[in-house]
């Protein structure tokens, strides 16, 4: 008998995907009110810079599919990933496939860059939990032209983020969006794993 059985299988815990959603809303309020509104800038600039520090603590101490461990990959596994991607042969992952996974990483990194010489700009002013310290020497137009070249550059990996959501998606036939909100991504009886491209020598029963 030939089952192949699907069931919903919940990936993402609930601060997980609290978090996801935040982070998205917090950064497009502080990137839309960059210039017009700076009191509300720096508040969603510094709920991010929270966020991402959450981030990196649920990464060590959360769920197994919220953990670095789990899903960060070298970067030739993440090449051969979306090289097969393009072939649609790619492997399905039930956590963060080598693509998401390097996202991840570089959405860190950037937000990070981005909050830190925000702060870095009011503490120029006198403001925020850097001012009086030594950044407050820094010459303000770099500071200022690194702080607006990450946050473009951070857009930029959103929008190829979602494209590759979308993509991903399509490839593996499910909704990932949908995924991210309620948790749950379906679970083949005959992939109960996901380890990365990893060749699975299971015997068959």
């Amino acid at each position: 008998m030939n089952r192949q059985a699907k069931k919903p299988h919940v990936v993402w815990d609930p601060l997980l995907r609290v978090f996801h959603w935040t982070l998205a809303f917090f950064f497009f309020l502080a990137y839309l009110f960059e210039s017009e509104e700076l009191t509300m800038h720096s508040h969603a600039g510094y709920t991010v810079t929270l966020l991402i520090l959450f981030r990196l603590v649920w990464g060590v101490i959360g769920p197994r599919h919220a953990l670095f461990s789990d899903f960060l990959a070298p970067p030739g596994k993440v090449y051969t990933y979306l090289k097969l991607l393009f072939y649609r042969t790619a492997k399905r992952h039930i956590g963060h496939n080598p693509a998401g996974a390097a996202m991840i990483l570089l959405l860190l990194i950037t937000l990070l860059i981005t909050a830190f010489t925000g702060m870095c700009l009011f503490a120029m002013e006198g403001s925020g939990p850097l001012a009086n310290t030594f950044v407050s020497s820094w010459p303000g137009h770099v500071v200022e032209d690194i702080h607006e070249f990450f946050s473009n550059f951070t857009l930029v990996l959103i929008i190829v983020h979602v494209v590759g959501v979308l993509l991903t998606g399509l490839v593996h036939k499910e909704n990932l969006i949908k995924a991210m909100i309620t948790g749950e991504k379906r679970q083949d009886l005959d992939f109960p794993d996901n380890r990365p491209d990893e060749p699975h020598h299971g015997k068959n029963t």
